[in-house]
């Protein structure tokens, strides 16, 4: 009989032996993923969770307008979390009120479009951005997974606006790149892009790192790095220098191997940090010093 899968929450793992940052996740997002019955931890049951791990400050994500506001209250609830705002592409497509089918022949749903438009929900994430220990726009970016041409184009203006909004606060920007790669850095690079961009759950390979890396471009490597078949992930991280690269879990999601499946959180990404130093060939040790010192390079300590 096969074993059964578990469901739940994945053990915590070996504690790291420096802390470090997990500069992407989203916090109270576990509700989304939990099989039925799974108690939900607070933000402070998670927190204390990855600080237990090695993970002592994390950036939390807000990308639509729902989540802005509890964002704004972790913030000021717990001096380890700071915060990144912006539209996420596939919530631009609907503030844009975009209704095409998608290319995988989906039908969109007539109740999913956003009563703000797309430019009054910028305008709400440049007023967030003003706020309290906030450390980055994002994340923000393209997803062609599902949007045909009329959501692509929806999705390049908002790229556009959070790129200069970045550039305009003096603020890092937060890529998601989904599908998109040539078009991501062909934005990027006739906009301008800020000083300090980083490819949040980087995808691309070995050659779109060296590239990202060439322009001062950071790759902030999550779960995904340590899935079998992802090959790919692993000469991406052994093709740029240590100081390019990031960790994030981007929880509740994207869950390292073995435990894919089950609920995410900051406190499971000493697995990221230990696939890393062992594609690399050295100690956890190095990899936790160098990346927290890169992310305190990119968005300051609080």
């Amino acid at each position: 009989m096969a074993k059964k899968r578990e469901r739940g929450w994945p053990p915590a793992p070996e504690p790291l032996p420096l802390p470090v940052v997990d500069n992407h996740t989203h916090l109270l997002g576990a509700v989304d993923v939990l099989p039925e019955g799974e108690p939900v931890p607070t933000a402070r049951e998670e927190l204390d969770w990855a600080r237990a791990a090695g993970v002592d400050r994390v950036v939390q994500v807000a990308c639509d307008l729902d989540a802005i506001g509890p964002s704004q209250g972790l913030v000021r609830d717990h001096a380890q979390v700071a915060l990144a705002v912006a539209i996420h592409p596939n919530e631009a497509v609907l503030h844009a009120g975009v209704r095409e089918v998608a290319p995988d022949g989906l039908e969109p749903d007539p109740r999913a479009r956003h009563e703000r438009s797309l430019a009054e929900a910028i305008d709400a994430v440049a007023q967030a951005a003003c706020g309290e220990r906030v450390v980055a726009i994002g994340e923000t970016g393209l997803d062609f997974f599902r949007a045909g041409e009329s959501g692509r184009v929806a999705q390049r203006e908002a790229f556009r606006a959070h790129i200069a909004l970045a550039k305009e606060l003096d603020l890092p920007l937060q890529i998601h790149d989904r599908d998109a790669h040539a078009e991501v850095i062909e934005i990027l690079l006739a906009d301008g892009a800020p000083e300090r961009t980083v490819f949040h759950c980087f995808s691309g390979d070995a050659a779109m790192a060296r590239v990202a890396a060439e322009h001062g471009w950071y790759l902030s490597i999550a779960g995904p790095v340590t899935f079998r078949a992802n090959e790919a992930a692993r000469e991406a991280v052994a093709a740029v220098p240590l100081e390019s690269l990031l960790v994030e879990t981007d929880a509740p999601y994207l869950t390292p191997h073995p435990m894919r499946g089950r609920p995410n959180g900051p406190y499971l990404l000493p697995h990221t940090v230990r696939e890393i130093a062992r594609v690399r060939g050295v100690d956890v040790e190095t990899v936790c010093r160098v990346t927290r010192e890169t992310t305190q390079g990119v968005y300051g300590v609080w």
